[in-house]
């Protein structure tokens, strides 16, 4: 992995860059970003930068033993921790990451976006709760003991360090104090606030951005060789979560099926029975449709908003699309789309929590209906 392969992020790359040109490591750094975004692609490219032997200006060469290594995700100096759970080969003291890594290199090398639900699937964890146990805290002790093979940097990468348990957090305090020499821990995470203040107040904080809709959508566009206007309406409708943005693509979304446009006319028209046929049909997609129903309206509506206070540079969406956001900022007043937008919210957060869609889409449809109304 290479600076040069992530979409945008320029100014975290510079940072990042500099350190190394500076030889100012720090030896416990944090890469914090919502799911979908580039945090752990990040780490292995700097991972990349840290060793390599023959680096270009502001990225790692791509050429030499360690950057192919490193790309294999196999160099000798390069460590993982990752959640893991008991599964059909493995429970007890060999739940640890070890136990799964050929598993962890064959998911993470076909999508460095992904998140904790795809890998649990990958692994076979069948919908057990991923953990760091303490046990691996001991494990990544014997490994920093020992002398660094080939590489400049002993690396440790921490996957979702949120789902470190609190005695295997306590445990790497001290190591994350007072590390071996040329030792650099990084953790990544999708949520800061759940890991304990003690470690947060050892690591070096480096903010990950989600992506922009531009770059989700030329990265379809270069990666898997879709339309421009199918792209850019799959980048509108995942606020800059690459991850689901891949899934959409693997599931071959259909919009068919009660699209946002429809939607909102029957709610429009405050027809009942036509919101209860919707909210079946909606029931029986997939969630991945049903999540992308909800961000593609909130796309819609945030297009609407910047219409209204005549951001149109701002817009960027496909031409339909447009005109019809175009057309919901001429119909409804300020407060009206507010309150459309905080009722999508609603919903999507309720399927995220896994809600029963068939009534989280029939509560707010009559939510919205009444919006309308008034």
């Amino acid at each position: 992995m290479r600076f040069s392969e992530i979409p945008g992020l320029n100014t975290a790359k510079e940072k990042l860059y500099r350190t190394i040109r500076t030889g100012k490591i720090a030896h416990a750094q944090m890469f914090a970003g919502p799911e979908g975004s580039a945090n752990l692609a990040m780490a292995l490219a700097y991972a990349s930068l840290l060793n390599c032997t023959n680096p270009n200006e502001g990225d790692s060469c791509g050429e030499c033993a360690s950057c192919k290594k490193i790309d294999k995700l196999i160099h000798p100096d390069l460590h993982f921790v990752f959640p893991v759970s008991s599964a059909k080969n493995f429970s007890g003291k060999d739940v640890v990451s070890d136990s799964f890594i050929a598993e962890w290199r064959q998911y993470i090398l076909q999508n460095p976006y992904g998140g904790p639900t795809e890998w649990s699937v990958a692994f076979g964890g069948e919908n057990k709760q991923l953990n760091i146990s303490r046990e691996e805290s001991r494990n990544i002790l014997k490994k920093l003991s020992l002398m660094s093979y080939e590489g400049a940097y002993k690396i440790m990468i921490i996957w979702l360090a949120e789902y470190l348990h609190p005695a295997a957090a306590n445990a790497l305090l001290k190591l994350l104090e007072e590390p071996s020499q040329k030792t650099v821990f990084l953790l990544i995470t999708y949520d800061s606030e759940q890991i304990i203040s003690t470690i947060l107040s050892r690591v070096q904080l480096l903010k990950i951005r989600p992506f922009t809709n531009d770059e989700v959508a030329q990265y379809l566009i270069q990666k898997h060789e879709i339309a421009r206007d199918d792209a850019y309406k799959t980048a509108s409708m995942v606020s800059g979560d690459l991850n689901h943005a891949q899934k959409m693509m693997a599931e071959e979304v259909d919009g068919s099926a009660g699209s946002f446009q429809d939607w909102m006319r029957i709610c429009f028209t405050n027809s009942y029975h036509k919101m209860v046929e919707l909210a079946d049909d909606f029931s029986n997609t997939n969630k991945i449709n049903q999540k992308g129903l909800f961000q593609y309206g909130l796309s819609i509506i945030r297009s609407a908003l910047l219409a209204q206070h005549s951001l149109n540079s701002l817009i960027h969406t496909s031409e339909a699309d447009r005109k019809f956001s175009d057309n919901f900022a001429k119909a409804l007043s300020l407060d009206q789309l507010e309150k459309l937008c905080h009722l999508l919210n609603t919903g999507y957060y309720h399927l995220e929590r896994n809600g029963n869609p068939k009534i989280t889409f029939l509560d707010t449809s009559l939510q919205i209906s009444a919006a309308f109304k008034k």
